[in-house]
């Protein structure tokens, strides 16, 4: 047997097991096997790391630094993470299972978060009142929140950390990080590089850990003061009922059952691509997969064709090669979960055009595998349309015209993004207005960037994440009050 690598949580920046010594076992996607081992974090320890990141916050080294200062070592951080990248990419790739083209991707882009907020840090100003009262100064300025409990999910967890992290530490606030039990391994190599880059000890923690023994521990604690949080929206929704009891502020990124809508005068070269990216890139792992896609009657026999033709090249296989276009699911349960909504599917009617299993090759099954699986003739009211499938399952619904395609777009829970394939731009204009999504894509889909915000409607979330927005997220506003007149005016009157 393989000797596991074992990774420690950090905590008021020591390298530490947890209290009791109990640990997870992580599993490589690819293989079934287990690789490395990670802390099984209890109250006790989600206590120790919160207490950590509020002394850090309210005395010491952290608060006394500078908004430039903050700057300056969040620029450094995001040269670390250059630096290391390709070696924190390979780690994700054994502990989720996607990608190493994306999963390395995302690790060379990760840094421009920390040096974009690196450079925000100090250029948060607040204003002079201009008040109708000529006798009082008013002012505004922006002050952290405090202590942060981030909590990441499984699929891209140092992407999504870094849109937390990043702006949390510009800000002024103090972390506390709980990844999934099932992809811990990167988030805690990379913590490592937050002591290297210059932070004082207690400013970024982490504890892992299952949700269920973790999760009231960090979100009810009475010393954190936000959570913000990416996952399903049942599992936001929790969040955000334990958050409230303390009146905690909250940045939720939920599901998506998001529309990528093809018109009749697309380019269906590029539409069918960004069909295939939107669902099939990162095995349908992802909030915003485009998993409807919507075609106009006219079109919609070839497009579907040519979606299930194009996908059905597409090679299976391990995740660290180049070659391979389609990873396994990440975790046993997940692809289980997969496996049984394309057997509803099939029972509601939809008609399968392309994988509906387990692949039969048999390098693939020691792995989680789920095929590149495409159905046809769906409705938007068969559970296959309405449910977060979090696989790479493909529903295509057809629709008459931009009236009816925006019924069936909008008609969903959901609201994080939405792709559109025209050839028009009065229609692109049009259907960016008319969609109820956090996010719109027009000829293009699965594009972010450190400078755009990102967030949903309706279950898709609460707040935004990425670009100036995020960083407000994370401040809250104090008003000043000067009196420059000489003495005080009646005391039982409001002035």
């Amino acid at each position: 047997m393989t000797e596991l690598v074992r990774y420690l949580n950090t905590v008021d920046g020591r390298r530490r097991a947890a209290a009791d010594g109990q640990w997870i076992v992580s599993q490589n996607p690819f293989t079934g096997e287990a690789w490395a081992e990670v802390p099984r974090g209890t109250k006790a320890d989600a206590d120790e790391a919160v207490a950590a990141a509020h002394r850090a916050f309210t005395g010491g080294a952290w608060p006394a630094l500078s908004a430039t200062a903050r700057g300056k070592l969040l620029r450094r951080l995001g040269d670390l993470i250059a630096r290391d990248a390709d070696k924190l990419a390979a780690i994700e790739v054994r502990d989720n299972g996607k990608l190493l083209a994306e999963m390395g991707g995302q690790l060379r882009y990760i840094p421009e978060w920390f040096h974009y907020y690196g450079g925000l840090a100090d250029k948060i100003e607040g204003g002079v009142l201009p008040m109708d009262k000529p006798e009082m100064f008013a002012f505004t300025k922006h002050e952290p929140l405090g202590v942060v409990v981030a909590i990441t999910p499984w699929n891209s967890p140092l992407l999504l950390l870094a849109w937390k992290l990043a702006p949390a530490l510009a800000a002024g606030c103090t972390v506390v990080i709980k990844p999934s039990e099932f992809t811990s391994c990167s988030t805690l190599a990379f913590v490592e590089l937050i002591e290297e880059a210059g932070f004082p000890p207690g400013v970024v923690n982490t504890v892992t850990g299952y949700g269920s023994e973790l999760g009231a521990a960090l979100t009810e604690h009475p010393l954190v003061a936000k959570v913000a949080f990416t996952g399903g929206d049942a599992t936001g929704a929790a969040v955000y009922g334990a958050a409230a009891k303390g009146l905690k502020h909250v940045t939720l990124e939920l599901g998506g059952k998001s529309p990528n809508i093809v018109f009749d005068d697309a380019n269906l070269d590029d539409a069918v691509k960004g069909a295939i990216s939107g669902i099939f890139a990162a095995s349908g792992q992802t909030c915003i997969a485009g998993s409807r896609l919507l075609v106009q009657r006219s079109v919609y026999e070839e497009v579907a064709g040519r979606v299930a033709a194009f996908a059905g090249t597409a090679k299976l296989g391990d995740p660290m090669r180049s070659e391979t276009q389609v990873g396994p699911i990440t975790t046993l349960p997940q692809r289980d979960k997969v496996l049984s909504y394309i057997d509803v599917a099939r029972n509601e009617g939809a008609r399968c055009l392309l994988g509906g299993g387990r692949p039969g090759a048999p390098e693939l099954a020691r792995g989680w595998f789920v095929e590149p699986t495409i159905f046809a003739d769906v409705t938007n009211g068969m559970r296959i349309a309405r449910e977060e499938v979090f696989g790479p399952v493909l529903s295509i619904i057809p629709f008459e015209d931009e009236a009816h395609a925006v019924e069936i777009a909008n008609d969903t829970i959901y609201g994080l993004a939405a792709g559109v394939w025209t050839g028009s731009s009065r229609r692109a204009f049009l259907m960016a207005d008319r969609l109820q999504a956090g996010t719109v894509w027009v000829n293009t889909y699965r594009a972010v960037s450190f400078m755009a915000p990102f967030g949903g409607y309706k279950r898709s979330g609460i707040g935004r994440e990425s670009g100036q927005e995020a960083i407000r997220e994370y401040l809250q506003t104090k008003t000043v009050w000067m009196n420059l007149a000489e003495g005080v005016p009646n005391p039982f009157v409001l002035r």
